[in-house]
């Protein structure tokens, strides 16, 4: 979860002003913040942490209303800010980017299977929305309990069709925005496929360009696992940045689920 919100933070400059090098200078600067990315992963972590039964829409409308300029997409917002609790049938990355948290709350793989496809399909109930977020979630399970990325590729590939083949150096000079899962997810993990550790890795996403902190995120959440955690340094910055609300979720879900840090 730490991961997933870091990479959120250093990417969001970079989304309406792609860079196409993992060279970029400082991993923070004066408007570096979490975005939408973040408060709907915080949404999620509170869900799973209360589990008062299938409440997650109203959770998510909930963290909406405290930060309704963060950026989100406009049918999201829409859903959000109106009194319908019904899924859209979206097949956006959102579902992908909040997912994090599934993939360090549960001890089995079928499990976080199940309830990532839950955390989906309260918006996102197209089949490829809750394909990315059972894929994201998954790949976090299989990172923090010891899996080779290997048999990581491997179960992203049989399981949901990706294709992981593709080097980075071949994506990244014709990749532009993408809010689909389909054409973000797939990309995510080639980057923590790639990558040589966490820092590494999200600096290799964000060079993707495209929806940049949402790539990051994805990556973060799944390096974070495989690698042991954001480095410290990373960490205390990242914390200094987020609102009070936010970061109280997450120190509370970093508590109950430790891997998740």
């Amino acid at each position: 979860m730490l991961g997933a919100i870091a990479g959120d933070v250093i990417g969001s400059v970079y989304e309406a002003d792609n860079v196409k090098t993992p060279d970029f200078g400082p991993l923070f600067g004066r408007f570096s913040q979490p975005t939408d990315d973040s408060v709907l992963t915080c949404a999620v972590a509170e869900w799973l942490l209360r589990q008062a039964g299938g409440d997650l829409p109203d959770r998510l409308k909930s963290w909406f209303r405290q930060f309704p300029y963060a950026g989100y997409g406009g049918t999201f917002a829409r859903w959000a800010s109106s009194s319908t609790r019904s899924a859209y049938s979206s097949w956006g990355n959102g579902s992908a980017m909040r997912a994090s948290p599934v993939g360090f709350a549960f001890d089995t793989l079928d499990e976080t299977l199940r309830q990532a496809a839950r955390s989906a399909d309260v918006t996102r109930d197209h089949p490829e929305g809750i394909k990315g977020a059972q894929t994201t979630a998954s790949a976090i399970f299989l990172a923090r309990t010891g899996h080779p990325k290997a048999a990581i590729r491997s179960f992203a590939e049989s399981r949901f069709g990706y294709d992981l083949s593709r080097p980075l150096d071949e994506i990244r000079p014709g990749y532009c925005f993408d809010v689909s899962c389909k054409g973000s997810v797939p990309e995510a993990i080639i980057v923590f496929l790639e990558s040589r550790n966490w820092e590494d890795a999200v600096r290799q996403a964000i060079s993707l360009g495209g929806d940049s902190d949402t790539i990051a995120c994805i990556t973060g959440g799944i390096t974070a696992a495989y690698y042991g955690g954001v480095p410290p340094a990373i960490r205390a910055e990242v914390e200094g940045r987020l609102p009070p609300a936010m970061r109280a979720i997450l120190v509370e879900f970093l508590l109950r689920f430790p891997s998740a840090g």
